[in-house]
């Protein structure tokens, strides 16, 4: 799938970047191009099939928010594609350059620029982990992020779609971005700086139409968070409490609830007992009582409550897709995933399960109700196609990750790209108005 990018003009941009960045930021090492040129794909069995996608021909790691802007545009003066790459942990395929040429590491780009009364303003690869801990220090907190906290800024703005926190405030594209500074394939290395609506137009669609270089996203008054670990003797049980446990107030930044065998392929924690379903939670301190009443009267036990600030953390690499991915390891080759949403995951949740040889439900309680991840036996495309199709008929929503094509808001990222991006350069392969992925057309 990996185009041929004239040596020529890979030689040249090699010089130019070497040049702006120092030599030491700059790589064509083959161990370096395959390390950027994978993500967490291989979480899916179909992408895994297909690799590799494409393998850069060059890396650059530019430093600050400004260089990122002259890397793109001595790449796009010589028509050298370019994938922008955070820290590789999405898991559809997007940080892959199947087009070849350069793979623009902004991991190292991590400068938290300024914190002010509700607002953080960050470049691009700065962990997530690190823009919380600055909000901390001035008695704040980031709105969420992802499980993976470690993701960069820039790459969880424009990869990622909720996390920690996100039962108060949705998705990352539902106000938690107030501006970016953005980078567009016209060649100058300007920094574009948008705000508000305009923002949303480089949110959630991989760079395709712009890199980000450097974002201000939103802050709240900082809260006393807790660990909140329960177990019950089944997935029914553990099911019952979760709305009730999502609607406490103050709202619990996180809420979730595995079977007993997904409980079981965890990281071995005296919270997590054999056999038994876990329902664990990132609570306000002062409603662990009334959690632990909920529990209880449902016919489930306390675990423990922990305190800490590295407590949510641990947490929070417990949700989403996580659970599933302990799963997968724990029995290599057999399972695969798909996001889920609907309040079918509670009420009719053996149906779910029944769609999928093996099926087993990971459960959190989001915005606007329950989501989750469904494992199941992995057989074929086809197979994955029809059992989207057989989740739909029982009410719920399914978002495919085995494939790489940008699907929110496809058409007005195409729009976008017409004026900012004319050659097609940043990250060619991911914006296919039309394309149906491995899954061979699943609908959502």
């Amino acid at each position: 799938m990996t185009a041929t990018v004239p040596a020529t003009a890979l030689s040249a941009l090699e010089s130019e970047l070497a040049a702006l960045l120092g030599e030491r930021n700059v790589s064509t090492e083959l161990r370096v191009r395959e390390r950027v040129s994978v993500d967490g794909s291989r979480m899916s069995p179909i992408i895994s099939e297909l690799l590799p996608l494409g393998v850069a021909d060059l890396v650059a790691f530019p430093t600050t928010a400004d260089q990122i802007g002259l890397a793109v545009a001595a790449a796009v003066r010589l028509g050298v594609p370019v994938t922008p790459r955070g820290k590789g942990t999405g898991n559809y395929g997007q940080g892959i350059p199947m087009s070849g040429g350069l793979v623009l590491d902004l991991s190292r780009a991590r400068a938290v620029v300024e914190v002010v009364d509700g607002l953080l303003t960050a470049e691009a690869g700065t962990p997530m982990v690190t823009c919380e801990r600055a909000a901390q220090e001035t008695g704040q907190q980031l709105w969420m992020y992802p499980s993976t906290v470690q993701s960069s800024l820039g790459g969880f703005l424009a990869g990622g779609s909720g996390g920690t926190g996100s039962i108060v405030h949705g998705t990352n594209d539902a106000g938690f971005v107030a501006a970016l500074d953005v980078v567009f394939a016209d060649g100058s290395g300007e920094l574009v700086h948008v705000e508000g609506e305009e923002a949303q137009a480089f949110v959630h669609n991989y760079g395709t139409a712009g890199i980000i270089a450097r974002a201000t996203v939103r802050l709240e008054p900082l809260q006393e968070w807790c660990g909140f670990y329960a177990s019950f003797p089944d997935f029914h049980g553990a099911q019952s409490v979760l709305r009730d446990l999502g609607a406490l107030q103050p709202t619990p930044r996180l809420i979730s609830a595995d079977t007993p065998e997904i409980s079981a392929a965890l990281p071995e924690d005296p919270a997590f007992p054999a056999g038994r379903a876990s329902v664990r939670g990132i609570l306000e301190v002062s409603t662990t009582a009334r959690a632990t009443q909920l529990v209880e009267a449902a016919g489930g036990r306390l675990e423990d409550v922990r305190e800490g600030p590295q407590v949510p953390l641990s947490l929070s690499v417990l949700s989403y897709n996580h659970p599933i991915e302990w799963l997968q390891k724990s029995a290599p080759g057999v399972y695969f995933h798909l996001e889920v949403g609907g309040e079918a995951l509670i009420d009719r949740v053996d149906e779910v399960h029944a769609v999928f040889e093996g099926g087993l439900l990971h459960n959190e309680i989001g915005h606007s109700g329950p989501i989750g991840m469904l494992a199941g036996v992995y057989r074929s495309p086809e197979q994955v196609a029809a059992g989207i199709l057989e989740l739909n008929a029982l009410g719920v929503g399914v978002h495919d990750p085995h494939q790489w094509n940008v699907d929110f808001q496809l058409e007005r990222t195409v729009e976008t790209a017409r004026r900012t991006d004319p050659q097609g350069l940043l990250n060619p392969g991911k914006l296919n108005p039309g394309y149906g992925g491995p899954t061979k057309g699943a609908v959502r």
